[in-house]
């Protein structure tokens, strides 16, 4: 799953889409702390 994440995040920086690559890494930001409020 790490593999998958890093191979997008590559992607996105290398198409120089800053916009795209914001609300990237904001969705994996709000997948885990819905992980954490699960696992509690």
């Amino acid at each position: 799953m790490a593999k998958f994440f890093r191979r997008i995040r590559q992607q996105l920086l290398s198409k120089n889409s800053f916009a795209k690559y914001l609300a990237y890494a904001i969705g994996e930001i709000f997948l885990v702390v819905i992980g954490i409020l699960i696992a509690l």
